[in-house]
């Protein structure tokens, strides 16, 4: 009778959820789901008995307009994927809650630690460069002023930077190049521009199927041929007014409801299962020191690195964004 009545108090906690397996949601964007998740997602589930749910929004662009849309209702614990030209906006919304993971120490470049508060951390990071199809363009821009040259007339295609973490980034990088003179750069940029798509994925099946001859793109794409192709039938050139370096964030929501696992999460992305991970899948450079793959040597170095202050983003970016439109729908 004492094991029926024991059997029926089972029963009764495992239908109400008690015995349930916990389940982190995890907002990011459709690259990291294809890749990254798939391969890091099951261990962590392993590791802690747990399921996570990575969904994802489009591009990183609409992940964040996502995050401030549910704010006062947040439907995830975690979002990783956001840019440091995106963090300040995320921070001055108020998306994130603090918390310092145990194994910060082992992220290398300090700089990249840009919230004291460590309410996001840095997990990956990437230069941006100019992709060029080897057949069609025989003698690539070197330069910023060289992508004006009448011969790439109509030839590059770029990311929206109101909905692209690329394009934001590009657009931030020719800021840093020139300064109050942007909008002078753009507006005789606009004759090489094929078109502008809303996201990296678009535009990268543009140049693998020859639709456009250059893209906006990451300094490891050859590597990415490499890897894939045992060749590559693109070029990657970082214009040499100097580099800029994405650098991507996790963060854990405010108002999440796992919060324990949420940060057993946040470990997790600085360990080395999940740093190991990054160079083959995100094709961006881990923070930690783990060790590279041997197609990164296909990659092109980084000399020289332009950089904005965050403050200096956080201060300007609404109404650089309003100046760039107004210049497209010229």
């Amino acid at each position: 009778m004492k094991k029926f009545v024991l059997s029926l108090f089972l029963v009764a906690l495992i239908a109400t959820g008690i015995f349930a397996t916990e389940t982190l949601t995890v907002y990011t964007y459709d690259s990291f789901i294809s890749g990254m998740a798939k391969q890091v997602g099951p261990v962590f589930e392993k590791m802690y008995n747990c399921k996570v749910n990575f969904l994802s929004f489009g591009d990183s662009g609409n992940l964040l307009s996502r995050l401030i849309l549910e704010r006062s209702h947040p439907k995830a614990d975690v979002v990783v994927g956001l840019s440091q030209s995106q963090i300040p906006r995320a921070l001055k919304e108020g998306l994130f809650q603090p918390y310092k993971p145990s194994n910060i120490a082992s992220v290398v470049n300090k700089s990249f630690l840009i919230d004291p508060e460590y309410r996001v951390i840095p997990f990956d990071y990437g230069a941006l460069a100019i992709d060029y199809n080897l057949k069609t363009v025989k003698t690539p821009p070197l330069s910023f002023q060289d992508l004006l040259d009448s011969r790439f007339s109509h030839s590059l295609v770029v990311e929206d930077p109101r909905t692209s973490s690329t394009g934001l980034d590009f657009l931030l990088w020719t800021i840093g190049v020139y300064g109050n003179n942007w909008q002078s750069y753009w507006k005789k940029l606009m004759g090489s521009i094929k078109t502008i798509t809303s996201g990296w994925d678009s535009a990268f099946e543009m140049l693998e199927k020859g639709e456009a001859p250059m893209m906006v793109s990451f300094a490891t794409d050859k590597a990415y041929d490499y890897y894939y192709y045992k060749g590559s039938t693109i070029g990657v050139v970082i214009p040499s007014e100097g580099a800029y370096v994405m650098v991507e964030y996790a963060g854990i929501l405010k108002g999440a409801k796992h919060v324990a696992l949420a940060r057993k999460f946040m470990n997790f992305v600085l360990s080395k299962d999940f740093q190991s991970a990054v160079p083959l899948n995100q094709w961006m450079y881990p923070v930690t020191n783990v060790k590279l793959p041997e197609v990164y040597k296909y990659a092109p170095k980084l000399t020289k690195i332009i950089f904005i202050s965050p403050s200096k983003i956080q201060k300007n970016l609404s109404k650089w964004l309003k100046e760039w439109n107004a210049l497209i729908v010229q």
